[in-house]
């Protein structure tokens, strides 16, 4: 894929993903706009892949620092790392003291090669923005915490998510060795993922797991039912981080 044509797919899959934002798309809508965009954008990381196969000029294996801070941090966190990961990349978080603020923020650190850091960034921030509008539309029960209601609901939402996109991820592949004939794709991942995953191991060879949250709230169902309408991202990207910084 020539530089050209790679930023022509880029756009398709923007302009694709900006009717879905339209106020008056039906849920169902958002859902179909969805779908295509993530077919579009997991076909992009295979083509993406092959071509580095070939000319492994176009496309490196890197790594990007993410400095995440504001309310609900840790199911910010966890909602990029889920992207990075369903998307094959790798990533470790730490808890860092900021002294502008004086509050503690996440340190993420994501691994994989660099048109997929990309797709996740323009993953993230749009699904960031989606999560945190629906979240505010949620309705606790009577007497439920706030709080405890919307971290289940973001759970739900990145649950989902993770899973759509996992599948997007596997269709491409094999649609693609379909298309190719023989495992080539498949086995191009593959070997993908395998560097991805020494290199993350050679740079934290003592990470250790988080343990498990435990969630009290009743959103877990809402919240899984908005990742099921999610859509990817648009062009607002940008601005879109700044408000929910604040």
């Amino acid at each position: 894929m020539e530089p050209t044509t790679d930023s022509k797919t880029l756009a398709k899959i923007r302009a694709i993903l900006a009717k879905s934002e339209d106020p008056a798309a039906t849920p169902e809508e958002a859902q179909a706009y969805f779908a295509k965009a993530a077919d579009l954008m997991s076909k992009y990381g295979i083509e993406r892949a092959m071509l580095a196969e070939i000319r492994p000029d176009t496309d490196k294996l890197s790594d990007r620092v993410v400095i995440e801070k504001g309310s609900y941090l840790l199911d910010r966190v966890n909602l990029l790392m889920s992207i990075t990961e369903a998307l094959g990349g790798r990533a470790v978080r730490w808890r860092i003291y900021d002294r502008e603020t004086g509050k503690y923020v996440q340190r993420v650190k994501l691994y994989g090669y660099e048109s997929m850091l990309d797709r996740v960034e323009m993953l993230y921030t749009s699904l960031l923005l989606q999560a945190f509008n629906g979240m505010k539309q949620g309705r606790p029960q009577p007497g439920e915490s706030t709080t405890a209601y919307r971290k289940t609901w973001l759970s739900g939402f990145r649950a989902t998510v993770n899973a759509r996109l996992r599948r997007a991820e596997q269709t491409a592949v094999e649609e693609a060795v379909r298309q190719i004939g023989g495992r080539s794709a498949e086995l191009v991942v593959a070997s993908r993922e395998e560097k991805i995953l020494a290199v993350f191991k050679a740079q934290h060879p003592k990470i250790r797991t988080s343990p498990m949250r435990r969630l009290t709230g009743s959103g877990w169902r809402q919240g899984a039912e908005a990742g099921r309408r999610a859509d990817l991202g648009t062009a607002r990207l940008a601005t879109s981080r700044q408000a929910l910084a604040s």
